[in-house]
């Protein structure tokens, strides 16, 4: 792990400054970062998906306790550092891409190197990052929803983020995130940031969160993709009455004229909004919404 100092000077030598733009704020705290790698528990036979590696500081300690890491960075001066700095890390690939193909998919180089990775190791795939803010929903939505599902997740977020991550219905953070977190696991803010452990400091405080997927709560979703179609159709129209909003529905859900019988199935009112719907709401909708064809 490297101090502010260490990574001041890669970065100097590099002749490059952090990147606002990109998010570039370095966690500087070494004992936050240590409690980062403890809360995962990462074993020997996991695979560590990290995003935004900087300039290696968490990439080294993950590889140090990981089967394979793979990590991401779309900074190409900041990807050379890393690679230069792990050099003789056999179990770590630094991919410098984006994450993100669009907001819907991870890039295709990413998924592949997780593939590969898994004909290797058989443990857990978790997320274990620094995330840049402007990826940090896009990202763990696509590791809930996707064809491949992070195990776990730890990350170090923006406090606002850490607040949608684990707001529950009808707090003003409550939102796609929450109910796709919460449906699928357990969501937990391991510890408040001061914007003073990290460099440059950002303006606002930032957080530890874990999510732990839960098998017992996938199972209960019959079909993800038409639950997440759901969700994201109902919160859009997040305020207005859930019989108004199904006048807006548009495809598939459009096409299904048992809405109203769909909602009494499920034992809640057609008047009520959609940030008031509970995960479990949301996942009974879902599950019935095929039992009624139109």
């Amino acid at each position: 792990m490297q101090t502010k100092t260490q990574i001041q000077e890669l970065l100097e030598a590099a002749g490059v400054k952090p990147n606002k733009r990109l998010g570039q704020n370095f966690l500087i705290d070494l004992n936050l970062m240590r409690l980062l790698l403890d809360s995962a528990q990462i074993g020997k036979n996991d695979i560590v998906l990290e995003i935004g590696c900087g300039t290696g500081s968490l990439t080294e300690a993950l590889s140090e306790k990981a089967g394979q890491v793979i990590s991401v960075e779309i900074d190409s001066t900041l990807a050379e550092i890393t690679k230069n700095q792990l050099a003789q890390a056999e179990n770590v690939q630094v991919l410098q891409t984006d994450a993100l193909k669009n907001k819907n998919n991870l890039n295709p180089v990413v998924t592949g190197a997780i593939e590969k990775a898994r004909n290797k190791f058989s443990g857990k795939l978790l997320l274990v990052a620094n995330l840049p803010y402007s990826v940090a929903c896009p990202v763990m939505l696509n590791l809930i929803k996707s064809e491949i599902t992070a195990d776990e997740m730890y990350v170090t977020i923006q406090k606002e983020v850490a607040e949608r991550m684990t707001a529950k219905p009808d707090n003003k953070h409550y939102g796609t995130l929450s109910i796709y977190l919460a449906a699928t696991g357990e969501t937990k803010i391991i510890r408040v940031l001061k914007p003073k452990v990290f460099w440059p400091q950002p303006q606002v405080a930032s957080a530890i969160v874990s999510f732990v997927r839960k098998k017992e709560k996938t199972d209960k979703i019959k079909n993800m993709e038409l639950f997440g179609e759901i969700v994201s159709f109902l919160m859009c129209h997040r305020r207005k009455t859930l019989s108004g909003c199904v006048k807006l529905a548009t495809g598939k859900l459009e096409n299904n004229k048992k809405w109203l019988e769909i909602f009494e199935s499920c034992s809640i009112n057609p008047k009520a909004r959609p940030e008031k719907l509970s995960p479990e709401d949301y996942i009974a909708i879902a599950n019935m919404f095929d039992q009624y064809p139109s």
